[in-house]
């Protein structure tokens, strides 16, 4: 379920990580953008960043968030990927049938965290898809709390 605010949970944890309200990289996230729509054309294949997407780069780009239990860090870099990466996002894209753009990724297995034109998010893992959250406050408090995230197949998005 999205929500418009994040809980007391998810704000502390981002502000210990070096967030704030009214965060916003400005110029240096349009060049983050920027510089991984180019490299997915270098591979071959047009991403576009929806205004979802943007805004969550603007937002958090570069920042760097740690489970606080957990071996894991969700990195917010979108510039971050893999020789072959844009195929396999864009086909993610067309089984969900809507586009995606990746806004950073996730260091323990180096799967990509993907925004969907709606704002939802997505993990794509070497192992698939899955559903991360509605909005990034829902992302973060599932990333935090530790459900685990379904397969896109077994939810409907």
């Amino acid at each position: 379920m999205a929500s418009q605010q994040p809980t007391p949970q998810v704000m502390a944890w981002l502000i210990s990580n070096g967030w704030a309200p009214g965060r916003d990289l400005g110029d240096r996230a349009a060049e983050l953008v920027e510089i991984r729509v180019r490299d997915a054309e270098r591979q071959g294949v047009a991403l576009s960043p929806s205004p979802a997407a943007t805004r969550v780069v603007h937002t958090y780009g570069l920042l760097r968030l740690p489970h606080p239990k957990a071996a894991e860090t969700w990195l917010m870099k979108p510039t971050i990927g893999y020789e072959g990466d844009a195929a396999l996002i864009q086909e993610l894209a067309a089984g969900i049938g809507v586009g995606l753009f990746p806004v950073g990724f996730e260091e323990s297995e180096f799967g990509l965290l993907l925004v969907d034109e709606t704002g939802r998010w997505f993990h794509l893992h070497h192992t698939g898809g899955y559903f991360l959250g509605a909005d990034e406050y829902d992302a973060f408090s599932r990333f935090l709390s530790g459900v685990d995230a379904p397969d896109v197949e077994d939810c409907s998005v």
